[in-house]
């Protein structure tokens, strides 16, 4: 596997070997030990799997209390993936990082806790998989708004087209408002 900080350095994309032949193809999704020779000492308590059509916009997600962790990768189809510093300390608060994650580049993101997470759909419908580092609290649940002109998330729509969102998501607040770690 290969461990590949991106531009904000606690975000990881992860390359892992594929193996394949006329047979199909095997990979590790997760390796303990790998992982934590390459600095990511993590415990999963929960994974999730989630489907959805071209366009939909599923975030951006976080757990204010009972932080999540993520380590997400995509199983069919193509996503564009987005993790938002959501720590007031850090310097890299309000910075974002996108990566297209897809059945066919087998790539995986490790999205530390403290940050808002969020993906929109670019094929015809996608599968997401990802493992959590604390199990879901809907009363501790936030989001911050897809298109906060302060965060300037270049989300890859069609030039007039706008995503698919939940009510939830449609009526989340932008950053400014938003609760935040300290």
């Amino acid at each position: 596997m290969q461990f590949e900080p991106t531009a904000i350095p606690e975000v990881v994309l992860i390359r892992p070997k594929v193996f394949g032949d006329e047979r199909g193809f095997f990979l590790e999704s997760w390796e303990q030990r790998k992982f934590a020779a390459a600095g990511l000492d993590l415990k999963f308590v929960q994974d999730n799997h989630s489907h959805s059509a071209r366009h939909i916009l599923r975030g951006l997600h976080y757990q204010i209390r009972q932080p999540q962790g993520k380590l997400v990768r995509v199983t069919h189809g193509r996503v564009f993936d987005v993790a938002v510093d959501i720590r007031r300390a850090s310097p890299t608060f309000g910075r974002w990082v996108g990566v297209e994650l897809s059945a066919e580049n087998y790539h995986m993101l490790w999205v530390p806790p403290g940050f808002a997470h969020g993906y929109l759909v670019l094929s015809e419908s996608a599968d997401f998989l990802y493992k959590v580092t604390d199990f879901w609290a809907p009363e501790h649940e936030r989001a911050i708004r897809w298109n906060d002109p302060t965060l300037d998330v270049r989300w890859p729509l069609p030039a007039g087209e706008q995503p698919v969102l939940s009510g939830k998501d449609a009526a989340a607040p932008y950053l400014e408002a938003a609760e935040v770690y300290s």
